[in-house]
């Protein structure tokens, strides 16, 4: 890989899951070089999603990242995109999480939505979110979404009441906790 100068990448890969993608693909990029910052892993359904941004002291070739990765045995049909990471790589604290958010109940269209408006309302900033099928004995589901969120603690009363109003009119459960 030709070297250069400093510079960052953000790497998606979606795959199938299977034991060992973490280690194999964290694996390959430190032995590259790379020092990650930011990111996440996730199972979706059979697939799993990985993000993350991979910093290097050197410059490196996009394409050449982009072919080594794909070659790992485990990576051989995941769509993996790399692109530069023209951002800041440390967080402002609205990126420090102060507060976990969770909504429990069945299947409910636009709740995401619904509950992200809140959020806005009292200037709220979601720093993470998962929502996942549970299946429940004797059939159906049950859905889970979290919000991990910065939210300024003058703010946090008025804002987990609200949560509260919204998860009851949509017959869901809501729970808040703070982080610290």
């Amino acid at each position: 890989m030709s070297k250069h100068n400093h510079t960052s990448f953000l790497i998606s890969i979606i795959g199938r899951d299977q034991a060992g993608v973490i280690s194999a693909v964290t694996g390959y990029l430190f032995e590259n070089g790379a020092n990650l910052a930011d990111s996440s892993f996730a199972v979706l359904g059979e697939a799993f999603e990985f993000s993350c941004v991979a910093s290097f002291d050197t410059e490196e070739d996009l394409k050449e990242l982009e072919n080594g990765l794909s070659s790992l045995d485990l990576l051989k049909d995941a769509r993996i995109t790399i692109s530069r990471f023209q951002y800041d790589l440390e967080r402002g604290d609205a990126g420090e999480i102060t507060h976990l958010v969770e909504i429990r109940g069945g299947d409910r269209p636009g709740l995401v939505a619904r509950v992200s408006e809140v959020l806005v309302d009292y200037n709220a900033n979601i720093v993470r979110m998962s929502s996942r099928r549970v299946p429940l004995e004797g059939g159906g589901a049950d859905y889970r979404t979290r919000f991990a969120i910065n939210v300024e603690r003058d703010r946090i009363k008025a804002l987990e009441a609200a949560l509260y109003n919204t998860a009851g009119s949509l017959r869901l459960e809501c729970s808040v906790e703070a982080v610290g």
